[in-house]
Formats: structure tokens, sequence, C-alpha cells
């Protein structure tokens, strides 16, 4: 599959009706141990009143076409973790044009023996900064330039955000990011880490996707710039980084937000119910962290 060349006619996966009672799906990943994606499924089918099953499977790139082949009609759907997202892209008969767009998708429904893949990442981000009151937020800063950059550059578009900033440690680890922001149809400005303090004052809105606690060193200068932090690391939070921005008085967005908002449109399209509750699994969410934090 040629990602610079999406195959035309792919659009938005759409929940499915009348789907099984009882199906089974999982999060794939490596690690994905320490995924919540279990905790969040699970909240929604005991509320939704759905005999699913849900759980955590360890699996690499290298296992992942042998493990879509071992899976038999029961299997409702997939979550993909890194480093998957890209990995099933050749793999599944059908994409979105937004997966493909991004690079990734985090979302696999089965229909009549056919595998569809999804992104909700994009749409869970713009959620999780509508809910917190981001609109319009240009200029922009994006730390880290992965599979999550590419995600958030999308998100960035909906919101109005056509020219962003992408801050990585070296202008090579930049590529993948600034080659879906051509599919994407948006301008990134690539930067280093060592160029942080100059770039951000004036910023609106700064996205890290850097791993739990990598952006604690920026922490400082993020707090002065007064931008909205939105921190896509939830199993260290609070992150020294939010710290910092709470207390400057900034509007801060947490990772448990993303998920959330991912795992409700996920639940939705494997189950084909649209009354999943935010509030149930973001309770459920806040729950198991605090379990894990004890």
């Amino acid at each position: 599959m040629n990602l610079e060349q999406p195959r035309p006619g792919r659009g938005v996966l759409t929940p499915e009706r009348g789907v099984p009672v009882s199906r089974r799906a999982a999060v794939l990943g490596s690690p994905v141990r320490h995924s919540l994606c279990p905790t969040l499924h699970r909240a929604a089918y005991a509320a939704l009143g759905l005999d699913w099953s849900y759980e955590a499977v360890e699996c690499d790139g290298l296992g992942l076409a042998a493990l879509l082949g071992t899976l038999d009609p029961s299997w409702g759907g997939l979550s993909l973790t890194e480093p998957l997202k890209r990995a099933a892209l050749p793999l599944l008969d059908e994409v979105s044009d937004l997966a493909l767009d991004v690079g990734g998708a985090n979302t696999v429904v089965f229909r009549d023996g056919r595998s569809f893949g999804d992104n909700t990442d994009v749409a869970a981000m713009v959620a999780a900064l509508r809910e917190a009151g981001v609109e319009a937020p240009s200029p922009a800063v994006v730390l880290g330039g992965g599979a999550t950059a590419c995600s958030a550059l999308a998100a960035l578009r909906e919101l109005g955000v056509r020219e962003s900033t992408l801050v990585v440690r070296e202008r090579g680890r930049a590529s993948e990011a600034d080659t879906a922001a051509g599919r994407l149809g948006v301008a990134v400005e690539v930067r280093t880490f060592r160029e942080l303090d100059r770039l951000l004052p004036g910023t609106r809105l700064v996205i890290s996707t850097l791993p739990a606690k990598d952006a604690d060193r920026y922490a400082a200068a993020v707090m002065y710039s007064g931008a909205a932090v939105f921190d896509v690391a939830y199993g260290a939070w609070p992150t020294r980084l939010v710290k910092a921005a709470g207390f400057a008085g900034s509007t801060v967005v947490d990772g448990l937000a993303l998920l959330v908002h991912q795992a409700v449109r996920q639940v939705e399209l494997m189950t084909g119910r649209g009354d999943v509750s935010v509030e149930v699994l973001r309770a459920a969410g806040q729950a198991e962290l605090a379990r894990r934090a004890a």
C-alpha cells in the first residue's frame, strides 16, 4: 500500500447496527500490559448491558499478520497501540481516508468476514480540546514527531489550524509527521528543542506527544508561555509539565481525556451502540489510575 497515494473511496467507518450480543475484542501492542483500554471498554460494555469480553494481547509488528489470521467470527474489533498502528494498514481489507492520511489505524472492526481500519485518535483529541474550551488554538506547537504527533496535526486541522510548529530532538525525527502533514494538506515548521524557548512566546496551545516525563525538562518554558497544555501521557499523571501549566493558571488537558474519547468512538464502531457514556468511562479510568498509584 502506497501511503502517499491513498486509495479512493475509503470513507469514515460508521457504527454497525444489529451486531451479535456476545462478541470478543482486545487491545494489541507491545508493551500492552499498562493499557487502560480493557478498563474503559469493559466499563462501557457493563453500562450498555453487553455480553462482550475485552483483553490485552501482547503483539509486535512481526506477529500481527499471523495473529489476525487466527481470529474467528466471534471477534468484533481490535484497538491498536504502538508499534501496530502503521503496520496494520497493508493487512486490512479497507482503511479510512483519515487513517491513511495520518499514517496509522488505532481501530479495527470486523464485519462480514472483512476487516476495516479507522483512526479514532484524531476525533478524540478534538473532543478533549473542545471539552476544555480550547477552540481555534493558533499558533500551536507540537512536541514530538511520531504517530501521535501525526494525529495531533490532523486534530489541529479540524480545529482550523493549518500551520503548526513541530519540535523534535533532531530534524530527522520529524520525517513521519512531516510526510503526514503533506497528506493532510497542512504546513509544519520543524524545529529542535534547542529553539523551544524562543518559539513559545505567543503560542496558544502546546501538545506534548512525548512519553511520560520526557517533557518535564521543558515545563518551565511552557509555563511562562501561558499556553494551554495538552499532555497525552497518562501513566505518570500529573506530569511536571502539567503541574507547571496548572500553577500558571493555564488550561490543561490530560491524556485520560484522549483515551476516554477514543474508546467511546471505538465502542460505538464495534458494537453499533451510540449511547456510550463519556462520564462512565472517565470515572472507570480515574478509579483504575488511582488504584495503580496506591
